[in-house]
């Protein structure tokens, strides 16, 4: 798929579309874009050190109502060339209720920038110093199961690792006008390996 051709979106049950975020990206996301390339480091050790360092700061704001929180995406995954993002998967106990958790992480510095009500309820933050992604997902919900399947199978299977990471460093090399297209561009190897985490753990 060349730059100028529409982007690939997985849209098949009984996931629903995602269509068009309600808050707008906040210009911090367009750094990971240099000259309309993506920007893909070698795995750098500090990843999880900064994961850890913003869990405590939103365990910190939100105490109980922190359900689950963890380190997802590639920077999860030692070895794992990645954009210097780290992505982290916190479950509340309804995303939808921005009553029960965004005052106090807007307060702890965090930005919220995306709203997606049609898509699992999903909102996601930017932090207030280090470079996360902090997508809040309903806990229960199907979707942050795919998240997490996706990061142990990468961890756990080196094969699968080495494909994801090929076709990442292949697409780093196109020019793109949003960070998002390149994650939709990805999108079929990340299924094929959700799908085998998911057959996996049915076997």
């Amino acid at each position: 798929m060349s730059p100028q051709e529409s982007p690939r979106t997985f849209d098949s049950p009984p996931l629903p579309a995602r269509g068009e975020p309600s808050v707008e990206t906040a210009p911090a996301s367009r750094n990971l874009l240099v000259d309309g390339q993506v920007r893909i480091d070698d795995y750098d050790p500090k990843w999880p050190y900064l994961f850890e360092r913003e869990a405590e700061r939103i365990r910190e704001a939100l105490g109980e109502r922190v359900l689950r929180l963890e380190h997802t995406g590639s920077t999860s995954v030692p070895g794992l060339a990645a954009k210097p993002c780290v992505d982290m998967l916190l479950l509340v106990a309804d995303s939808a209720d921005e009553d029960a958790y965004v005052p106090d992480l807007e307060a702890a510095g965090y930005v919220l920038v995306v709203r997606e009500p049609d898509w699992h309820e999903h909102r996601c933050f930017k932090g207030p110093d280090v470079n996360v992604n902090l997508h809040v997902h309903t806990v229960g919900d199907p979707e942050a199961d795919r998240i997490l399947a996706f990061r142990d199978r990468l961890r756990a299977d080196p094969a699968d690792r080495a494909e994801y990471q090929r076709v990442k460093r292949s697409l780093s090399e196109r020019k793109w006008e949003r960070i998002q297209d390149y994650a939709d561009a990805k999108s079929e190897v990340v299924e094929a390996i959700i799908g085998r985490a998911m057959a996996e753990r049915g076997a």
